[in-house]
């Protein structure tokens, strides 16, 4: 019964996406040169922030995830990225197919605040493979991906930042519950003040004297 492994050979920004879009470009081979009719893939995507340095400066911007620099050794787990789900179409042997992983840069999120902390270097990414396989020189033949099946890849930081300057130039997103977009608009209305940028800095000025 055909397996399949894979790699990742490379990771890219897709500039014409209409939000931040990453491409992993996958390479799937089949074991022995077989046909694969198909192949439902499922991959979740994890950052191990174990496998690199960090600066004093990204060590900093990282404290609000993994505590202070002398507990990371305990504290500094995986961190969820995405999920997502990709139809590889028939091939024999070997196939190279794109893998789109939407992004998001809400800082609420842990993978976007692990990646917007990074200064410079690579963010290690292990993907891990679940799915059916559809194979056969003739009808169907049907077996899961194999539960072991995962591949490592290295991301420049700077795919992300550059990404993220794309669709976003010289911004950050903070998202706010309902109740208090309320009362922060209110405020603006109240100063007549032209924009939420100008009723935040008032805010924070006036905090900080």
């Amino acid at each position: 019964m055909t397996g399949v492994s894979f790699a990742c050979t490379e990771v890219r920004a897709d500039p014409y996406a209409a939000g931040p879009t990453l491409v992993f470009r996958l390479r799937v081979t089949a074991s022995e040169g077989e046909r694969v009719h198909a192949v439902a893939l499922r991959c979740q995507l994890r950052i191990e922030p174990a496998r690199r340095s960090y600066s004093t400066a990204e060590g900093e911007g990282l404290a609000d995830l993994f505590g202070e620099r002398s507990r990371w050794a305990t504290s500094m787990n995986p961190v969820q990225f995405a999920q997502v789900s990709l139809m590889v179409p028939s091939f024999t042997g070997e196939t190279d197919i794109d893998m789109p992983v939407p992004c998001t840069y809400d800082m609420d999120v842990a993978s976007t605040r692990y990646l917007d902390a990074l200064e410079a270097g690579d963010a290690s990414l292990l993907l891990l493979f679940s799915g059916t396989v559809f194979s056969g020189p003739a009808g169907f033949q049907v077996a899961p991906v194999g539960w072991d099946r995962e591949a490592r890849v290295r991301m420049p930081a700077k795919v992300w930042r550059d990404m993220m300057e794309q669709h976003f130039p010289g911004c950050g997103w903070v998202r706010l519950p309902s109740d208090v977009m309320d009362t922060l608009l209110a405020y603006r209305s109240r100063r007549a003040l032209p924009s939420m940028e100008a009723a935040v800095r008032e805010l924070v000025e006036g905090n900080a004297r």
